[in-house]
Protein backbone atom coordinates (compact mmCIF):
# COMPACT_ATOMS: atom_id res chain seq x y z
CA UNK A 1 0.00 0.00 0.00
CA UNK A 2 2.80 2.33 0.83
CA UNK A 3 4.54 1.77 -2.47
CA UNK A 4 1.36 2.24 -4.46
CA UNK A 5 0.55 5.48 -2.68
CA UNK A 6 4.05 6.84 -3.31
CA UNK A 7 3.74 5.98 -7.02
CA UNK A 8 0.41 7.81 -7.30
CA UNK A 9 1.84 10.85 -5.55
CA UNK A 10 4.82 11.11 -7.97
CA UNK A 11 2.55 10.60 -11.00
CA UNK A 12 0.26 13.39 -9.86
CA UNK A 13 3.15 15.80 -9.38
CA UNK A 14 4.43 15.07 -12.89
CA UNK A 15 0.99 15.57 -14.42
CA UNK A 16 0.52 18.77 -12.49
CA UNK A 17 3.87 20.17 -13.66
CA UNK A 18 3.50 19.34 -17.40
CA UNK A 19 -0.19 19.46 -18.26
CA UNK A 20 -1.85 21.68 -15.70
CA UNK A 21 -0.21 25.06 -16.98
CA UNK A 22 -2.33 27.94 -18.38
CA UNK A 23 -3.46 27.50 -22.01
CA UNK A 24 -2.20 31.02 -23.08
CA UNK A 25 1.35 30.00 -22.31
CA UNK A 26 3.56 28.82 -25.18
CA UNK A 27 6.41 26.38 -25.26
CA UNK A 28 9.77 27.79 -24.25
CA UNK A 29 11.31 27.73 -27.76
CA UNK A 30 8.22 29.33 -29.37
CA UNK A 31 7.81 31.95 -26.68
CA UNK A 32 11.40 33.14 -26.84
CA UNK A 33 11.32 33.59 -30.61
CA UNK A 34 7.96 35.31 -30.58
CA UNK A 35 9.03 37.63 -27.82
CA UNK A 36 12.27 38.51 -29.63
CA UNK A 37 10.45 39.16 -32.89
CA UNK A 38 7.72 41.23 -31.32
CA UNK A 39 10.23 43.20 -29.27
CA UNK A 40 12.41 43.90 -32.34
CA UNK A 41 9.36 45.01 -34.35
CA UNK A 42 8.33 47.24 -31.52
CA UNK A 43 11.84 48.62 -31.30
CA UNK A 44 11.84 49.30 -35.06
CA UNK A 45 8.49 51.04 -34.89
CA UNK A 46 9.50 53.04 -31.89
CA UNK A 47 12.84 53.92 -33.52
CA UNK A 48 11.17 55.05 -36.76
CA UNK A 49 8.67 57.10 -34.81
CA UNK A 50 11.46 58.60 -32.71
CA UNK A 51 13.49 59.42 -35.84
CA UNK A 52 10.48 61.05 -37.50
CA UNK A 53 9.80 63.14 -34.45
CA UNK A 54 13.50 63.92 -34.10
CA UNK A 55 13.69 65.06 -37.75
CA UNK A 56 10.61 67.20 -37.23
CA UNK A 57 12.20 68.77 -34.19
CA UNK A 58 15.42 69.32 -36.12
CA UNK A 59 13.57 70.99 -39.02
CA UNK A 60 11.61 73.10 -36.57
CA UNK A 61 14.86 74.05 -34.88
CA UNK A 62 16.48 75.00 -38.19
CA UNK A 63 13.43 76.98 -39.20
CA UNK A 64 13.45 78.68 -35.86
CA UNK A 65 17.17 79.41 -36.26
CA UNK A 66 16.53 80.92 -39.69
CA UNK A 67 13.74 83.00 -38.27
CA UNK A 68 16.09 84.19 -35.55
CA UNK A 69 18.74 85.14 -38.12
CA UNK A 70 16.16 86.97 -40.22
CA UNK A 71 14.94 88.73 -37.15
CA UNK A 72 18.51 89.76 -36.37
CA UNK A 73 19.16 90.99 -39.93
CA UNK A 74 15.95 93.01 -40.09
CA UNK A 75 15.98 95.56 -37.27
CA UNK A 76 12.81 96.62 -35.71
CA UNK A 77 11.36 99.85 -37.09
CA UNK A 78 10.92 101.06 -33.54
CA UNK A 79 14.67 100.86 -32.91
CA UNK A 80 16.75 103.78 -34.17
CA UNK A 81 20.44 103.29 -35.03
CA UNK A 82 22.82 104.64 -32.48
CA UNK A 83 24.79 107.63 -33.78
CA UNK A 84 27.72 108.94 -31.80
CA UNK A 85 28.52 112.50 -32.85
CA UNK A 86 31.46 112.61 -30.48
CA UNK A 87 33.02 109.58 -32.16
CA UNK A 88 32.41 111.01 -35.63
CA UNK A 89 33.99 114.33 -34.69
CA UNK A 90 36.92 112.58 -33.05
CA UNK A 91 37.55 110.38 -36.11
CA UNK A 92 37.30 113.39 -38.41
CA UNK A 93 39.79 115.35 -36.30
CA UNK A 94 42.21 112.41 -36.27
CA UNK A 95 41.99 112.14 -40.05
CA UNK A 96 42.68 115.87 -40.53
CA UNK A 97 45.64 115.79 -38.15
CA UNK A 98 47.03 112.82 -40.06
CA UNK A 99 46.71 114.74 -43.33
CA UNK A 100 48.35 117.78 -41.73
CA UNK A 101 51.26 115.63 -40.61
CA UNK A 102 51.69 114.26 -44.14
CA UNK A 103 51.65 117.81 -45.53
CA UNK A 104 54.33 118.96 -43.08
CA UNK A 105 56.55 115.96 -43.85
CA UNK A 106 56.11 116.52 -47.59
CA UNK A 107 56.91 120.22 -47.22
CA UNK A 108 60.10 119.43 -45.30
CA UNK A 109 61.10 116.96 -47.98
CA UNK A 110 60.59 119.50 -50.75
CA UNK A 111 57.94 121.05 -53.02
CA UNK A 112 55.07 118.61 -53.56
CA UNK A 113 56.90 116.12 -51.35
CA UNK A 114 59.82 115.71 -53.77
CA UNK A 115 63.47 116.67 -53.47
CA UNK A 116 64.21 120.27 -54.35
CA UNK A 117 66.84 119.36 -56.93
CA UNK A 118 64.37 117.15 -58.77
CA UNK A 119 61.75 119.94 -58.84
CA UNK A 120 64.26 122.51 -60.10
CA UNK A 121 65.37 120.26 -62.94
CA UNK A 122 61.79 119.44 -63.91
CA UNK A 123 60.89 120.65 -67.41
CA UNK A 124 57.32 119.32 -67.66
CA UNK A 125 54.59 118.19 -65.30
CA UNK A 126 51.26 116.44 -65.82
CA UNK A 127 48.75 118.08 -63.48
CA UNK A 128 45.57 116.28 -64.53
CA UNK A 129 45.19 113.05 -66.43
CA UNK A 130 42.31 110.66 -67.00
CA UNK A 131 43.09 106.99 -66.44
CA UNK A 132 40.34 105.92 -64.05
CA UNK A 133 36.91 107.03 -62.89
CA UNK A 134 38.32 108.59 -59.72
CA UNK A 135 40.02 111.21 -61.93
CA UNK A 136 36.59 112.50 -62.94
CA UNK A 137 35.81 113.39 -59.32
CA UNK A 138 38.33 116.22 -59.56
CA UNK A 139 36.10 118.08 -62.02
CA UNK A 140 32.71 119.81 -62.09
CA UNK A 141 30.50 120.25 -65.15
CA UNK A 142 27.90 123.01 -65.40
CA UNK A 143 25.74 124.67 -68.02
CA UNK A 144 23.10 127.35 -68.45
CA UNK A 145 20.58 124.98 -66.87
CA UNK A 146 21.46 126.66 -63.60
CA UNK A 147 19.73 129.83 -64.89
CA UNK A 148 16.92 128.05 -66.74
CA UNK A 149 18.66 127.30 -70.05
CA UNK A 150 18.48 124.10 -72.09
CA UNK A 151 22.13 123.25 -72.68
CA UNK A 152 23.37 119.90 -71.40
CA UNK A 153 26.88 118.68 -70.65
CA UNK A 154 28.22 115.31 -69.46
CA UNK A 155 31.62 113.94 -68.51
CA UNK A 156 32.64 110.29 -68.62
CA UNK A 157 35.58 108.03 -69.28
CA UNK A 158 36.24 106.87 -72.83
CA UNK A 159 35.84 103.25 -73.84
CA UNK A 160 39.51 102.39 -73.34
CA UNK A 161 39.74 104.30 -70.02
CA UNK A 162 42.65 106.34 -71.34
CA UNK A 163 40.94 109.72 -71.68
CA UNK A 164 37.90 111.76 -70.61
CA UNK A 165 35.02 112.52 -72.96
CA UNK A 166 33.21 115.83 -72.50
CA UNK A 167 30.02 115.94 -74.56
CA UNK A 168 26.55 117.39 -74.64
CA UNK A 169 24.24 119.76 -76.51
CA UNK A 170 24.51 123.53 -76.69
CA UNK A 171 21.34 125.62 -76.87
CA UNK A 172 21.37 129.42 -77.12
CA UNK A 173 17.65 129.72 -76.40
CA UNK A 174 17.26 132.06 -73.44
CA UNK A 175 15.29 130.94 -70.39
CA UNK A 176 11.63 131.93 -70.21
CA UNK A 177 11.96 133.99 -67.04
CA UNK A 178 11.47 137.47 -68.49
CA UNK A 179 14.90 138.67 -67.28
CA UNK A 180 17.60 136.75 -69.13
CA UNK A 181 18.21 137.65 -72.77
CA UNK A 182 21.28 135.55 -73.46
CA UNK A 183 22.13 131.93 -72.80
CA UNK A 184 24.04 129.04 -74.25
CA UNK A 185 27.16 127.91 -72.45
CA UNK A 186 28.68 124.70 -71.08
CA UNK A 187 31.72 124.50 -68.84
CA UNK A 188 34.06 122.04 -67.15
CA UNK A 189 35.93 123.29 -64.07
CA UNK A 190 38.52 121.61 -61.87
CA UNK A 191 37.85 121.40 -58.16
CA UNK A 192 39.96 123.54 -55.86
CA UNK A 193 42.43 121.30 -54.02
CA UNK A 194 41.88 121.01 -50.29
CA UNK A 195 44.30 120.25 -47.50
CA UNK A 196 43.90 119.36 -43.85
CA UNK A 197 40.97 121.04 -42.12
CA UNK A 198 39.57 121.95 -45.58
CA UNK A 199 42.21 124.57 -46.22
CA UNK A 200 42.44 125.87 -49.78
CA UNK A 201 45.58 124.80 -51.60
CA UNK A 202 47.03 126.20 -54.80
CA UNK A 203 49.25 125.04 -57.64
CA UNK A 204 52.70 126.54 -58.08
CA UNK A 205 53.57 126.82 -61.78
CA UNK A 206 56.11 129.61 -61.39
CA UNK A 207 58.93 127.61 -62.98
CA UNK A 208 56.90 126.90 -66.15
CA UNK A 209 55.79 129.24 -68.90
CA UNK A 210 53.39 127.22 -71.09
CA UNK A 211 50.14 125.30 -70.67
CA UNK A 212 50.24 121.94 -72.44
CA UNK A 213 47.16 119.90 -73.41
CA UNK A 214 46.48 116.85 -75.55
CA UNK A 215 42.92 116.93 -76.84
CA UNK A 216 40.71 115.77 -79.68
CA UNK A 217 37.68 117.89 -80.56
CA UNK A 218 35.05 118.52 -83.22
CA UNK A 219 36.37 121.82 -84.58
CA UNK A 220 34.68 124.12 -82.05
CA UNK A 221 36.57 126.91 -80.24
CA UNK A 222 36.86 126.63 -76.47
CA UNK A 223 37.85 129.19 -73.87
CA UNK A 224 40.53 128.08 -71.40
CA UNK A 225 40.09 129.83 -68.03
CA UNK A 226 42.63 129.93 -65.21
CA UNK A 227 41.66 131.20 -61.76
CA UNK A 228 44.01 132.59 -59.16
CA UNK A 229 43.74 131.76 -55.50
CA UNK A 230 42.28 134.77 -53.71
CA UNK A 231 40.44 135.41 -50.47
CA UNK A 232 38.83 138.65 -51.63
CA UNK A 233 35.12 138.42 -52.38
CA UNK A 234 35.25 141.13 -55.04
CA UNK A 235 37.78 139.10 -57.01
CA UNK A 236 36.02 135.75 -57.02
CA UNK A 237 34.80 136.20 -60.63
CA UNK A 238 38.17 137.29 -61.97
CA UNK A 239 40.09 134.93 -64.24
CA UNK A 240 42.61 134.76 -67.04
CA UNK A 241 41.43 133.37 -70.35
CA UNK A 242 42.63 132.39 -73.79
CA UNK A 243 41.19 130.55 -76.80
CA UNK A 244 41.77 126.95 -77.73
CA UNK A 245 40.85 125.99 -81.30
CA UNK A 246 40.25 122.33 -82.06
CA UNK A 247 40.79 120.93 -85.55
CA UNK A 248 38.27 118.11 -85.54
CA UNK A 249 38.84 114.69 -87.05
CA UNK A 250 40.18 111.45 -85.56
CA UNK A 251 43.68 112.67 -84.76
CA UNK A 252 44.95 113.94 -81.42
CA UNK A 253 46.02 117.56 -81.13
CA UNK A 254 48.73 118.96 -78.87
CA UNK A 255 47.85 122.45 -77.70
CA UNK A 256 50.53 124.74 -76.23
CA UNK A 257 49.44 128.11 -74.84
CA UNK A 258 52.03 130.41 -73.21
CA UNK A 259 50.89 131.90 -69.94
CA UNK A 260 51.83 135.35 -71.26
CA UNK A 261 48.93 135.11 -73.73
CA UNK A 262 46.22 134.85 -71.08
CA UNK A 263 44.26 138.08 -70.70
CA UNK A 264 42.49 139.33 -67.60
CA UNK A 265 38.67 139.25 -67.51
CA UNK A 266 35.93 139.74 -64.97
CA UNK A 267 32.46 138.18 -65.27
CA UNK A 268 33.16 137.24 -68.88
CA UNK A 269 34.30 140.70 -69.99
CA UNK A 270 37.85 141.64 -70.94
CA UNK A 271 39.14 144.40 -68.68
CA UNK A 272 40.98 147.46 -69.91
CA UNK A 273 43.60 147.17 -67.19
CA UNK A 274 45.69 144.08 -67.84
CA UNK A 275 48.35 142.33 -65.80
CA UNK A 276 50.32 139.10 -65.94
CA UNK A 277 49.07 135.90 -64.38
CA UNK A 278 50.50 135.07 -60.95
CA UNK A 279 51.65 131.49 -61.49
CA UNK A 280 52.36 130.49 -57.88
CA UNK A 281 48.72 130.95 -56.79
CA UNK A 282 46.70 128.90 -59.30
CA UNK A 283 43.49 127.48 -57.84
CA UNK A 284 41.68 125.90 -60.81
CA UNK A 285 41.40 125.63 -64.58
CA UNK A 286 38.30 125.37 -66.74
CA UNK A 287 37.01 124.99 -70.29
CA UNK A 288 33.97 126.90 -71.57
CA UNK A 289 32.02 126.47 -74.81
CA UNK A 290 29.91 129.45 -75.83
CA UNK A 291 30.19 129.88 -79.60
CA UNK A 292 26.42 130.41 -80.18
CA UNK A 293 26.25 127.36 -82.46
CA UNK A 294 23.38 125.16 -81.32
CA UNK A 295 23.85 121.43 -81.52
CA UNK A 296 25.91 118.55 -80.15
CA UNK A 297 29.57 118.87 -79.21
CA UNK A 298 32.37 116.78 -77.79
CA UNK A 299 35.90 117.24 -76.50
CA UNK A 300 38.17 114.36 -75.57
CA UNK A 301 41.01 115.14 -73.17
CA UNK A 302 44.05 112.96 -72.58
CA UNK A 303 45.98 115.07 -70.07
CA UNK A 304 46.53 118.67 -68.93
CA UNK A 305 49.98 119.79 -67.90
CA UNK A 306 52.57 122.53 -67.89
CA UNK A 307 56.08 122.70 -69.30
CA UNK A 308 58.96 125.10 -69.88
CA UNK A 309 59.51 126.26 -73.45
CA UNK A 310 63.03 127.67 -73.69
CA UNK A 311 62.18 129.39 -76.98
CA UNK A 312 59.45 131.48 -75.38
CA UNK A 313 60.80 134.59 -73.65
CA UNK A 314 57.75 136.86 -73.67
CA UNK A 315 56.66 138.05 -70.24
CA UNK A 316 53.28 139.58 -71.08
CA UNK A 317 51.60 139.97 -74.45
CA UNK A 318 49.41 143.00 -73.71
CA UNK A 319 50.25 146.66 -73.28
CA UNK A 320 49.22 149.04 -70.55
CA UNK A 321 49.09 152.82 -70.60
CA UNK A 322 49.67 155.26 -67.74
CA UNK A 323 46.07 156.42 -68.08
CA UNK A 324 44.58 152.98 -67.58
CA UNK A 325 47.03 151.58 -65.05
CA UNK A 326 49.19 154.33 -63.51
CA UNK A 327 50.54 152.06 -60.79
CA UNK A 328 52.71 150.22 -63.33
CA UNK A 329 54.42 153.45 -64.41
CA UNK A 330 55.34 154.93 -61.05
Amino acid sequence: MAMSSIHKLLTGIYIHRNFMRPRAALPPFVGSHCVDYSSSSLQKKVTSVDRTSQQGKTEEGLQGHDHKEVALDAPSPDRTPEVSFDKAIRDEAIEHFRRLKDEIVAHLRGPDGRPLQEVIMEQARVVWQFREKEDLDKWIVTSDKTIGGRSEIFLKMSKNNRSALLYGTLSSEPPQDGDSRQSGYCAMISRIPRGAFERKLSYDWSQFNTLYLRVRGDGRPWMVNIRQDTEFIQRKNQMYSYFMFTRGGPYWQEVKIPFSKFFFSNQGRVRDVQGPLVLDKISSIGFTLSDKVDGPFFLEIDFIGVFTDPAHTEEFAYENSPVLNPRLFR
